[in-house]
């Protein structure tokens, strides 16, 4: 089974780290790769990819006309790829060596049409002490409680893992049109998300399926110091509160996961976290609390200033 992995990027700025993502793909032990390379209508991009990978024959590169986004640009780069199942995977991500191959051991075992992996933390600027594991979604990592039953140590069906680290039948891809560009990305300062929310929503919808995750298939996504800043996470927390309540408006059975977060949150997590501080007490996890409730208030408010935005 081929796998075509697309990768995007478009500034030269994050190109060497495009370069690093684009190696470990071509490192990968699974024998029938391909990489296409989308350079988001950035020339000088495009012609580094000429340089480092043209003329390799597992090596697709493509330029876009203009500045469209990540998500129309993994939709190109989809279109130009031939393989089987089509793989997407970030440029600030290094993929495990055996990752393509779990991912296509699980298409093989199962009638899966969609299946993704773990995220894992490349701290760049070292690992901070104050984030508690429930929320490293906000930084592209597979968070304490995402799987299959609150599980991300089980294997089975989701209704979405990261962007960087989902794959589907390329065929199936093409056919629910790919991804919505109206749904995900940047307007303005707003950091807006859901993407593979949306197109999973519409996988369900069309074909009773979602996506198979494999706890085995590790992406390692690189957490530079702006992502560890506390500022910016309580940001990115509200502008996630803000796109689950978009999601909701475009895709209304799209959210019950978060539902289902919330909730062990609150009656779980938090219990549990109360107890280990009486039981083992520590500077850490007194400041993970406090945080944890900041960012969930962050995300509320989000919420709640989505509601007032969509309606």
């Amino acid at each position: 089974m081929r796998a075509s992995v697309v990768l995007c990027t478009h500034t030269l700025d994050r190109y060497g780290d495009c370069r690093a993502a684009a190696e470990s793909v071509l490192d990968q032990t699974h024998d029938d790769v391909e990489l296409v390379l989308v350079s988001d209508g950035n020339e000088a991009v495009y012609e580094r990819y000429e340089d480092d990978f043209g003329g390799r024959e597992n090596v697709v590169t493509h330029c876009n006309d203009e500045n469209v986004g990540l998500l129309d640009s993994r939709n190109n780069g989809a279109e130009v790829a031939t393989g089987d199942v089509v793989v997407f995977l970030d440029d600030d991500a290094v993929a495990d060596e055996e990752w393509l191959a779990k991912l296509v051991a699980a298409y093989e075992e199962t009638d899966a049409l969609a299946v993704g992996g773990r995220m894992v933390p490349a701290w760049v600027a070292g690992k901070p002490s104050f984030l508690p594991e429930e929320f490293y979604w906000l930084i592209g990592v597979t968070h304490r409680g995402f799987g299959p039953n609150g599980d991300p140590d089980e294997a089975g069906e989701v209704r979405n893992t990261f962007g960087s680290n989902i794959s589907f039948r390329r065929d199936v891809f093409l056919e629910l049109g790919g991804f919505e560009d109206d749904i995900g990305g940047r307007q303005g300062t707003k950091n807006l998300q859901g993407g593979e929310t949306e197109l999973c929503a519409r996988l369900e919808s069309e074909y009773d399926s979602g996506v198979y995750y494999v706890p085995d298939a590790l992406v390692a996504h690189k957490i530079f110091d702006y992502r560890t800043d506390p500022g910016w996470l309580v940001d990115r927390a509200f502008w996630q509160g803000y796109s689950k309540r978009g999601m909701e408006v475009f895709v209304p059975e799209s959210t019950g996961e978060e539902s289902d977060f919330l909730g062990d949150l609150l009656f779980s997590f938090v219990p549990e976290r109360l107890g280990g501080l009486v039981t083992s007490p520590s500077v850490a996890a007194v400041l993970q609390l406090v945080f944890l409730f900041v960012l969930t208030g962050a995300v509320g408010v989000g919420y709640l200033y989505g509601m007032y935005v969509w309606g």
